[in-house]
């Protein structure tokens, strides 16, 4: 009879393995299913991925976790599929830990198949597509809940211990993990669990975590903390373009598809008696999303919540539709609906249509708010896909401008931001380009060693002088190149231009540009 009893065990054991693992292939093959080939990498990718040649314990953009992940796409080749594989393999951790937080929710097989479908189905998913910090951001709250839940369900002290590890890896990598405990820390002590803070155990965790953070808190120190510029930047020109409402709403939009599923999340963690000592978990929920919604963050940030919410969701509906009629056709249909309404919804929130396509249906996407981009306006393209477009030709042309210049190592190849910089220095057939710019990271990556006598500058479609009247007392020869052509790209219209022999001292006047730009952030 044990031995009966066993061998059922591990069979279901096996099977769980061997699900999970056919989830976890289709998490690394998807990405490449849902790019059309008219789109190439996003501008944000570029500056991430140029981190790997500059590595160090922080950037004025990003904490220093993203540059080592840069490091990991070139040595499996730098290509957009090595980019790509990258990103859906921490999607792929993602799943896996929300898997793990429904077995300790005492879900079975069927409720953790149902997280991973809800995962995918949702924006958990569509952030997992590019190489940001947002895939890893999610992973890492995701696995502070799992070593939280998996302490008090055990109160075995190593799992406070990994959430100390996992709180100080997530603040490597976005700062923004600081909502996460700020709302977990009240939680813990309105809900029963406040007998945690009177473990030793929680504050060795915390120093570990601290340490982790150390050297990326140091290098803020020592670089005037760039960060609190980088953020008042960011309020300046996005945050507060951003409604509250709206940001509201867009939790809803995101996980429209699995709504349900989020709903009996939040219910099971509020009202049920099996989740009822999980009620941290939601209040922590409740209280960031609160302070996420105040400081009027992008929709987005709060992404890491939500896999929690979702692997109880699961657990409970598997509970509640385990016998008779709601087994056989409710637990059906709960599997059905977030892979029907994901095949609806997948053309406005993943770029698998062509920009033609797309703007043949302009009136479909902007009812549902895909048109609209960070300045608040209307345009053709969802802003992610419009910013997936051009950079190819861009680099092109800036290579054209490039093998015009004998000598490379008095030349100067200046963006006017760090997307058109970065897909520059990805795509040029030139790999010692060096493309810069006086925006984000590229301000402190300028190599002024040598006397620069020629520039390649590459100027956004709205600048206010396309003859360059201002350069021409200052170099005997200037040469358009060419400007970007591809339809509806925000960078359509940006022209490259080719500045040969200066005459006077271009590295003083580019430093003291330098200096004035890091003096404004």
């Amino acid at each position: 009879m044990v031995n009966n009893i066993n061998f059922r065990k591990s069979t279901s054991a096996q099977l769980d393995v061997l699900v999970l693992g056919g989830f976890v292939l289709v998490k690394l093959i998807l990405p490449f299913f849902l790019v059309n080939t008219a789109y190439s990498l996003h501008r944000d990718e570029f500056l991430h991925l140029d981190q790997a040649h500059h590595l160090a314990w922080g950037f004025q953009s990003v904490p220093p976790l993203t540059s080592i992940f840069a490091v990991i796409i070139q040595f499996l080749g730098g290509s957009e599929a090595a980019v790509r594989l990258v990103t859906a393999s921490i999607g792929a951790l993602t799943l896996i830990f929300t898997w793990k937080i429904v077995a300790e929710f005492k879900g079975r097989l069927y409720a953790k198949a149902l997280s991973a479908i809800a995962l995918i189905c949702c924006a958990v998913g569509r952030l997992d597509l590019l190489f940001q910090p947002n895939a890893f951001d999610i992973l890492s709250w995701t696995a502070i809940y799992f070593f939280l839940i998996r302490y008090f369900n055990t109160r075995a002290n190593k799992y406070l211990y990994l959430t100390g590890v996992a709180l100080g890896i997530g603040f490597l990598n976005k700062y923004s993990i600081c909502f996460l405990i700020a709302g977990l820390i009240p939680a813990l002590f309105i809900a029963n669990q406040r007998k945690i803070y009177a473990s030793k155990h929680l504050y060795g965790a915390g120093l570990i975590a601290l340490l982790i953070m150390l050297p990326n808190l140091l290098w803020q120190y020592h670089h005037h903390f760039p960060v609190v510029g980088h953020m008042k930047e960011l309020a300046r020109t996005q945050l507060d373009k951003i409604n509250r409402v709206d940001f509201l709403k867009d939790q809803l939009l995101y996980y429209f598809n699995i709504i349900f599923i989020v709903l009996a999340g939040l219910w099971a963690l509020v009202l049920s008696k099996t989740f009822s000592s999980y009620r941290w978990i939601v209040i922590g929920f409740v209280i960031s999303l609160a302070l996420f919604t105040w400081f009027r963050a992008k929709a987005y940030y709060a992404a890491g919540l939500y896999p929690v919410i979702i692997a109880a969701g699961c657990s409970y509906l598997a509970l509640q539709f385990n016998q008779g009629w709601k087994r056989k056709y409710l637990r059906a249909l709960i599997v059905i609906l977030p892979l029907a309404l994901f095949s609806v919804t997948l053309k406005y929130a993943y770029p698998v249509l062509s920009p033609q396509q797309i703007v043949g249906s302009h009136d479909k996407y902007a009812r549902v708010g895909a048109l609209r981009w960070e300045d608040g306006l209307q345009h053709d393209l969802p802003q992610d896909f419009a910013d997936m477009l051009a950079w190819k030709e861009m680099a092109a042309l800036t290579d054209i401008a490039y093998a015009k210049v004998k000598d490379k190592s008095a030349l100067l190849v200046r963006a006017d931001n760090y997307g058109e910089a970065g897909a520059i220095n990805y795509y040029s057939k030139f790999k010692n380009i060096n493309a810069v710019t006086y925006n984000a990271d590229y301000l402190y990556w300028f190599k002024m060693d040598k006397p620069i006598k020629h520039v390649i500058l590459v100027r956004e479609s709205n600048e206010e002088d396309p003859q360059r009247k201002k350069e021409q007392p200052f170099f005997k020869k200037i040469t358009k190149i060419g400007e970007v052509t591809v339809p509806y790209a925000r960078e359509k219209g940006a022209a490259v231009f080719l500045l040969e022999d200066a005459t006077i001292d271009i590295n003083s006047r580019v430093q003291t540009e330098i200096e004035e730009e890091k003096h404004d952030h």
